[in-house]
């Protein structure tokens, strides 16, 4: 953190001096035409100072689309069931007949797969897009889950293991999984919120985002246990279900928001052809008002 930058909003926001957030933003963009995107920095930092209450804020209808990403965006992302694999990767692996000593190399080999998986994302998401990857991580942690689930279900045996074939089939199948989940869901549940909120509300989206967060975390970590006892098997089939339910709220309800400034984020949900209904006829009323 040390040798980070501050961003061109901090400088703003924080200094009346706008001279070192000019060139930082010659920087970042690397053109010294860069007028444009300063003023509509400024014009968003005077905006959101004049914002007491960003929390009563968020709840408008104007800020709905915000809300709801700030909610179900990290709720997807722990019921994808990366933390299933995270907290208790020893024990499935045990459970499917892979010894004590194996089983540790086996999570810390999906540990090394789900970090190299996530440095790959980081150098392809500004090419590929935001949604681009959650739709293809979707489908891939959707096929993995299934195919686990098929082969726990019918090769489960009454003794709680499965052939040692079977066990490095679901292995690798483990690692498919976790590195779907790399290359989308785990940076892009966090990058995509830190995009989307416009100044004014940033500070209570970001908070919203991290406290639904950790709660799912907290309840998928207590109940797991719970449920593989009585699900067994259907677990992945479970956790399947919802990789279906975000990849399709992605599909029709995220916008992209590659490439594109804080400061004129709130237009992706005006031209949205599901939120445009909804931020656009508050716009509306406002306008009738001012009027």
């Amino acid at each position: 953190a040390l040798f980070l930058p501050e961003t061109p909003s901090s400088l703003i926001q924080s200094s009346s001096d706008h001279d070192k957030a000019k060139l930082l933003l010659q920087r970042v963009r690397g053109t010294t035409d860069v007028e444009a995107e300063l003023e509509d920095l400024i014009k968003a930092s005077s905006i959101s100072k004049t914002i007491k209450h960003p929390f009563k804020k968020i709840i408008q209808r104007k800020y709905r689309p915000q809300l709801v990403m700030a909610i179900a965006i990290p709720f997807f992302q722990q019921v994808t069931g990366i933390n299933v694999i995270a907290f208790y990767a020893t024990l499935l692996f045990r459970t499917i007949g892979i010894g004590e000593s194996a089983s540790l190399l086996s999570s810390v080999v999906t540990g090394v797969i789900g970090a190299g998986s996530t440095f790959i994302s980081m150098l392809i998401v500004d090419k590929f897009g935001r949604r681009a990857l959650f739709m293809v991580g979707g489908i891939q942690m959707l096929i993995s889950q299934i195919l686990i689930g098929g082969i726990m279900a019918t090769q489960l045996g009454d003794h709680g293991t499965v052939s040692q074939g079977y066990a490095y089939l679901i292995i690798i199948l483990i690692c498919i999984y976790v590195a779907g989940f790399g290359w989308s869901w785990g940076p892009l549940g966090w990058l995509v919120p830190s995009e989307i909120y416009q100044l004014e509300i940033r500070s209570a989206g970001q908070s919203i985002t991290v406290a639904v967060s950790f709660i799912f975390t907290f309840i998928v970590a207590q109940t797991f246990l719970s449920m593989l006892c009585h699900l067994k098997a259907g677990i992945f089939f479970f956790f399947g279900g919802w990789v279906i339910v975000m990849t399709a709220f992605v599909y029709y309800l995220l916008p992209e928001t590659k490439n594109v400034p804080i400061e004129q984020m709130e237009n992706v949900w005006k031209e949205h052809w599901f939120w445009a209904g909804i931020v656009g006829e508050e716009d509306e009323k406002i306008k009738i008002q001012g009027v």
